[in-house]
């Protein structure tokens, strides 16, 4: 046993220009072979081949190939893609002439079904569409109601990361009012400037447009908290979209122009 399978250098090719004009000698080649490369030549057992320093040898050694590559075949390959049915099937990682054997056989396999055989070159790029079922789940009011299949359900359709849900108006206005309820604009007399008392326990002061404080009394559960409201004004300048305000003389010289042109 040596290496490279491909015979191309090292101690394969040495051993191999050693041995091949002798026919009590044999070449096993296991696995994949490049095209290209003198293992893949001699598989088609020529008569003679040519050494590294650029002579010819007769080549009467026997050359015999045995596949242990963890590839799977054609008939392995179309049965997966049987039981998968997928709407696209995307070959690569292949010789170009194999891969296109391989793509004819697969469109002849595929040809009554509505399926997207595709083998792009290197570097190409390839787009895929799909139509997926999004589920929404009904809380508060409209969770109430048992709904029968087929009846319409309206409400406010809220998405959270990949999750979507359904509520009645006035339950959203209720979660709002939850939410922002805690938050307490201080007049100005009182903070010397914009500022807000989160859960009357932290106060968040507008120093600058750079600087901003944070004033609280230190226990257990407010440093805890305080967290997340650090959290939210380190990240709030990406989070928070850009509003342009423009003035009523602005709009009317906008749409004039818009209408001139």
């Amino acid at each position: 046993m040596a290496s490279p399978n491909g015979l191309q250098s090292g101690l394969s090719r040495q051993l191999f220009e050693m041995w091949c004009s002798d026919k009590k000698n044999a070449c096993v080649i296991p696995g994949y072979v490049v095209e290209g490369t003198l293992a893949k030549t001699i598989i088609n057992e020529p008569k003679e081949v040519t050494l590294m320093n650029g002579l010819t040898a007769p080549l009467n050694m026997q050359v015999h190939y045995i596949s242990f590559s963890a590839h799977a075949d054609f008939a392995q390959t179309s049965m997966f893609l049987k039981e998968l049915m997928p709407p696209n099937i995307i070959l690569f990682h292949g010789e170009a002439n194999e891969m296109g054997r391989l793509k004819q056989k697969l469109i002849t396999q595929f040809s009554n079904r509505n399926t997207k055989i595709i083998s792009p070159k290197n570097c190409q790029s390839v787009e895929m569409y799909f139509n997926s079922e999004k589920m929404a789940k009904t809380i508060g009011r409209l969770a109430e109601k048992t709904t029968e299949v087929g009846e319409t359900v309206s409400g406010l359709l809220v998405k959270k990361a990949f999750t979507y849900q359904i509520m009645a108006p006035d339950d959203l206005n209720h979660r709002l009012k939850q939410i922002f309820e805690s938050v307490e604009s201080l007049p100005d007399e009182e903070s010397e400037g914009p500022a807000f008392r989160v859960h009357e326990r932290w106060t968040v002061k507008y120093e600058s447009e750079k600087d901003i404080s944070l004033h609280w009394r230190s226990d257990p559960i407010s440093d805890m908290v305080l967290d997340s409201v650090v959290a939210l004004v380190l990240n709030i300048s990406h989070e928070i979209p850009k509003v342009v305000v423009e003035s009523e003389e602005a709009t009317k010289t906008e749409e004039e122009n818009n209408k001139k042109a």
